[in-house]
């Protein structure tokens, strides 16, 4: 079963890729919903071959079991633009999704096209095994959630902003 999200962030490509590599960032975007805590040091930016744990709760308090997190980065060319790919295959160690016998998280982003400081965003989760169908409803609307948390977040990774205009006072 599968969980796909594709729209256009407001920031660019690099930026969009540094933050999908920072434990950091990526826990805010389930946050305050869900909130991942790590049971060891992670890295401050993931690479391949890097892996950690996080313990996942509802809103802080309502235990949901824990993740493996396992990451690679891919690189790929699709009709003449660079698309990088990180994909998580880390596993649910506990609780309801540890039932889970598939998980396959891969996140892409590239330029947005004839936009450089716009990005492609395209999310695809696959998961299987027997309870597969029970759970997909609500990591589907986990992923709704996770999405809007992405688009909101997005100017805040660049470096530089756009300059907001000062207020004008009348006096």
């Amino acid at each position: 079963m599968r969980i796909l999200l594709k729209f256009v962030i407001d920031c660019d490509a690099d930026a969009a890729w540094r933050a999908l590599h920072s434990p950091r960032a990526v826990a805010e975007l389930y946050g305050p919903l869900v909130t991942l805590n790590p049971l060891a040091q992670l890295p401050t930016s993931w690479r391949t071959g890097d892996d950690g744990a996080v313990a996942l709760s509802l809103g802080g308090v309502v235990p949901l079991g824990r993740q493996l997190i396992d990451v690679s980065d891919l690189e790929r060319e699709h009709h003449g633009q660079r698309v990088r790919i990180l994909r998580d295959t880390g596993i649910p160690l506990s609780g309801p999704l540890a039932a889970l016998d598939v998980w396959d998280h891969q996140m892409a982003v590239s330029p947005a096209d004839g936009d450089p400081a716009r990005t492609l965003w395209r999310d695809r989760l696959v998961i299987g095994g027997a309870a597969a169908p029970a759970l997909w409803p609500a990591l589907w609307a986990t992923w709704q959630w996770r999405g809007a948390r992405i688009r909101a977040l997005a100017p805040s990774w660049a470096h530089d902003p756009p300059a907001r205009p000062l207020p004008v006072e009348i006096m």
